[in-house]
């Protein structure tokens, strides 16, 4: 097992002068952290390898399609944007040393039909993630698919639909990114449906139900910690939860109040609890080689 944390419990707008941050990630425990991509964030991925890379901590990234490049419009021209989009983003990991994407990479985040999906915008799902799976693995990266919560996204909101997916592209570094907080919501048993879908699970996050401090709030923890030690994972526990997020990360994910007193607090108390809950019930930790589900 690998612990990491996503810069978005401080920023999406990693630069060079985040170094004390990423120095103190490390002193607290963390293995690497989780990186929010765009076409122009980072900044600067030269000098923030750089860091990462002089501190110790490994790196995966995020990223999320916007309304203008959506995977699964009927325009073939905003599909073709989704397409690029992604292409980026699979580079810019490259850049990072990253070898994980995850996220929502099959839709554009908070486009909503008023309907349920329909079977065309499922073919355009594969084929598009088909081709990004194709590219991806040019670089040993791999894709992880992340269920949203309903009100998220209308296209992919359970893990037994992630597993249908994924089985669809029919790609070996095509996994499912697991998320507590939209699982809360969606799944009536997260540990049973973990468990469904063990084959398949390439990454997990952890945040509590109220997106806040891991540990504070009701989700089932040791229930889904045994349900991964049952299943052998070995990969990344990354905490994406949100302190105190920006005006336009608060609006995506419809935050409206300081969830914790800072990103700091957030980050050190989460791994504090998840680390000592995983020791109790004897999970995994990093092994040399690679870790499940990556390819």
């Amino acid at each position: 097992m690998k612990y990491g944390v996503n810069t978005m419990v401080w920023t999406t707008r990693i630069t060079e002068q985040h170094s004390a941050l990423f120095s103190g990630i490390r002193e607290w425990g963390f293995d690497g952290v989780e990186l929010f991509l765009s076409p122009t964030e980072p900044a600067s991925i030269p000098a923030v390898r750089r860091i990462l890379e002089e501190v110790g901590l490994e790196r995966t990234t995020c990223s999320v399609l916007p309304r203008e490049a959506n995977l699964i419009d009927a325009d073939p021209q905003v599909r073709a944007r989704g397409g690029a989009f992604l292409k980026q983003c699979i580079e810019r990991t490259a850049e990072l040393g990253g070898k994980l994407i995850c996220g929502p990479l099959y839709a554009a985040l908070g486009v909503m039909s008023g309907r349920r999906r329909t079977d065309d915008e499922w073919k355009r799902a594969v084929e598009g993630l088909h081709a990004a799976a194709g590219q991806a693995r040019k670089f040993g990266i791999t894709l992880c698919l992340e269920p949203l919560n309903r009100f998220e996204t209308y296209f992919l909101n359970t893990l037994s639909d992630a597993a249908q997916l994924v089985h669809d592209v029919g790609e070996p570094n095509v996994l499912i990114h697991f998320d507590t907080f939209h699982a809360n919501i969606e799944e009536r048993h997260p540990a049973t449906s973990l468990r469904a879908v063990a084959k398949e699970l390439g990454h997990v996050h952890i945040s509590e139900n109220d997106r806040g401090i891991p540990g504070t709030g009701h989700n089932d923890w040791r229930g889904i910690l045994l349900a991964l030690k049952e299943i052998g994972y070995e990969g990344w526990m990354t905490i994406e939860s949100f302190a105190q997020p920006e005006p336009e990360l608060a609006a995506a994910a419809a935050i409206w109040r300081d969830l914790a007193s800072s990103g700091d607090e957030l980050a050190r108390e989460g791994l504090r609890f998840i680390k000592a809950l995983s020791q109790e019930i004897d999970l995994p930790t990093e092994q040399p080689g690679r870790a499940h589900g990556v390819y």
